[in-house]
């Protein structure tokens, strides 16, 4: 049987490890999500992304965030200083729009290019550009009316 001292001496290393451990675990479940759109306003809103990629710029969308909620819309390390938003209530009215014109559609999409939008059967809009300084995450925060 052990005493009282070493018992304490055993459990001390033990103690340590086990947290050694639990950081180690807890570090690799880190967010992985490096640009994250909020939604402060009291309305579902739905939001798409425009970026420039292999010199074309392209949208994609949709990310519905609910009323102060978050949505995780690009899921690494952000490779541009640029990125582009667009967001509208459900009743397809702009909550954040911008001046850079660029495609969306009503469904789920991806489209690349910004020429022609309705010929391609798609609807022109203008998205907000959004300066991450180079940083490899960003959060953008949305008010209702902004």
């Amino acid at each position: 049987m052990l005493s009282s001292e070493e018992t304490r001496l055993v459990r001390k290393p033990l103690l340590m490890v086990g947290l050694l451990v639990l950081l180690m675990i807890s570090g690799a479940e880190e967010v992985q999500a490096e640009l994250i759109v909020c939604n402060q306003s009291l309305d579902i809103l739905n939001v798409s992304l425009g970026y420039e990629e292999t010199g074309e710029f392209q949208t994609e969308g949709w990310w519905s965030v609910g009323a102060n909620r978050c949505s995780e819309v690009i899921r690494e390390p952000l490779a541009s200083r640029y990125y582009y938003l667009y967001a509208e209530d459900v009743f397809g009215q702009p909550v954040l729009a911008g001046d850079v014109s660029a495609c969306v559609d009503v469904a789920k999409f991806f489209i690349r290019g910004t020429e022609e939008c309705w010929v391609r059967g798609h609807r022109a809009v203008d998205f907000h550009e959004v300066d991450t300084q180079s940083q490899q995450r960003w959060t953008v925060f949305l008010r209702g009316g902004e």
